[in-house]
């Protein structure tokens, strides 16, 4: 990710601002790689909550033969867009 992607996650609550903060699990800067934890946890992503959505429709049908048994349910997931703001 980079300062102004657009990232959709499963639902995050936000302050009443509509900030979150993510913690880094993987930094890339130019060609230094930074996968340790004792560094990573100097490190913060910051975003802006943009919206809350559903996701698409997912159907989900059973059906056993032979014995009259049928069974249809759909699920949609609850979705947060998120605007990434900083990395520090």
């Amino acid at each position: 990710m980079e300062i102004g992607t657009i990232v959709t996650t499963n639902r995050i609550a936000g302050d009443k601002d509509g900030k979150v903060s993510f913690p880094a699990v993987l930094l890339v800067d130019g060609d230094t790689i930074t996968s340790d934890q004792d560094a990573l946890a100097k490190v913060t992503v910051t975003g802006e909550v943009l919206n809350d959505l559903r996701g698409p429709k997912i159907v989900i049908q059973k059906f056993k033969n032979k014995t009259g048994y049928k069974k249809r349910q759909g699920h949609r997931q609850d979705l947060t867009r998120v605007k990434i703001t900083g990395i520090k």
